[in-house]
């Protein structure tokens, strides 16, 4: 089963190139190395779900590094670097609010029986395969450590 995402992905970038757009055509090169990386590590092919967890990390990156160039006073690499962030997005399934990730993760606790902070790990596993994509890491490990530390 070929990922439709992976297709899109294919298919942005031949339009991309056509149009001579050459920051979209040099995001999405990347994002598709990077996909071609996790598949080998895998040795299977990724489906959508996957490909959005390479892509929010592309993403993560991207703000680290917009992040480290404006404490460098870099603006010119700032500006870069949220033009190719707006690209990445785009791919990215609407993010989810902090209320809507308070429900995921208030159902997912009830559903594995957690008691407290040790169960964190139980948690975290079963909620960012449901979440992937959709809403960042740090904003959902805040949520569960805060609603299992009740």
């Amino acid at each position: 089963m070929a990922a439709a995402l992976k297709q899109k992905l294919t298919d942005d970038l031949r339009q991309a190139m056509r149009q001579g757009d050459k920051v979209t055509s040099s995001v999405i090169r990347l994002v598709m190395a990077a996909i071609k990386n996790s598949e080998i590590a895998r040795q299977a092919e990724l489906d959508d779900q996957d490909i959005l967890g390479v892509i929010a990390k592309q993403v993560r990156q991207c703000q680290e590094s917009i992040d480290a160039f404006k404490q460098g006073n870099r603006q010119d690499l700032v500006a870069k670097e949220e033009a190719e962030l707006a690209i990445l997005k785009a791919y990215l399934p609407k993010q989810m609010t902090r209320q809507e990730i308070v429900t995921a993760a208030s159902r997912v606790i009830d559903e594995v029986g957690a008691q407290g902070p040790g169960d964190m790990g139980k948690v975290m596993g079963k909620l960012m395969a449901q979440l992937k994509g959709r809403a960042d890491g740090r904003e959902v490990n805040a949520v569960v450590t805060e609603l299992l530390g009740r």
